[in-house]
């Protein structure tokens, strides 16, 4: 886990991320770094751009924004939030097994958003190597190696973003994975009108939804889809898991309904 965190960690000053943002190109990449790149980047295309790892600059602009003196309430103006929409985009981010490349000046990655889930499955690998046949991996993501040691499910609780120890629901797992993105997760100010969550197209933080939950057959998959669906209409979001094996989503709505999208 310290090998993919010094990999993909934002707040690690010689992770390769971190190496990779300033000069935008990352010659002879680790092989985690292309697997995951890539992986981003058919995200992004399933989603219609709504997973992007390229937000990275309106993570910096809102960070700015409201940690300088007496911040106005409204946000960035919106010549700033161009200029940091100008280096956002997918379509600037080359991959391959030899380089990664951002051709936009200013650009930057991150990949907060399916992380946390790729180095769960990554534990997941080297537990059912090792022999494990029942149990749960929690890396942030959480994701179940069979069942419980009597053959039942596991049990795992959702949270409930507005309401700290407090649960939505709770859910059964076997042999799949689970995530979780609220905008309450991270919120830039006290009202909560700009969070962690950024919508690539507006720069803007949508209130889509209370809290959205992924159930996937991967970790990464769940975080990925997690990410994107926040910022997606529900007929979508329906689109979508109608492809996807065993994917299932679940959206609590801002009035507390409980939305179930299945294949």
């Amino acid at each position: 886990m310290r090998r993919v965190e010094l990999q993909f960690s934002l707040y690690r000053a010689h992770s390769a991320i971190s190496a990779h943002n300033p000069s935008g190109i990352l010659v002879s990449p680790d092989a985690d770094m292309v697997t995951l790149l890539k992986a981003s980047l058919h995200f992004a295309g399933l989603t219609d751009g709504a997973f992007d790892p390229t937000v990275q600059p309106l993570w910096q602009l809102y960070a700015d924004h409201f940690s300088s003196e007496k911040p106005d309430p409204e946000g960035p103006s919106p010549q700033k939030l161009a200029e940091a929409l100008s280096k956002v985009g997918r379509s600037g981010l080359l991959v391959s097994e030899d380089r990664v490349a951002l051709i936009r000046r200013g650009a930057a990655i991150t990949l907060n958003g399916i992380a946390q889930g790729y180095a769960t499955d990554r534990a997941v690998e080297r537990l059912r190597k090792a022999g494990l046949s029942t149990t749960l991996v929690n890396m942030g993501e959480i994701r179940a190696i069979g069942t419980r040691p009597e053959g039942t499910p596991w049990r795992v609780g959702l949270a409930d973003p507005d309401r700290p120890g407090a649960l939505t629901e709770t859910i059964d797992l076997v042999d799949r994975a689970v995530a979780t993105s609220a905008g309450a997760g991270f919120r830039f100010d006290s009202k909560g009108r700009f969070t962690h969550l950024f919508d690539p197209a507006t720069g803007r933080s949508p209130s889509l939804y209370s809290t959205v939950s992924v159930i996937a057959p991967t970790a990464t998959e769940a975080d990925a889809l997690s990410t994107a669906f926040s910022l997606m209409p529900l007929p979508r979001i329906r689109d979508i898991v109608a492809v996807r094996p065993k994917v299932q989503a679940r959206i609590v709505e801002a009035d507390g309904t409980l939305i179930v999208c299945n294949a």
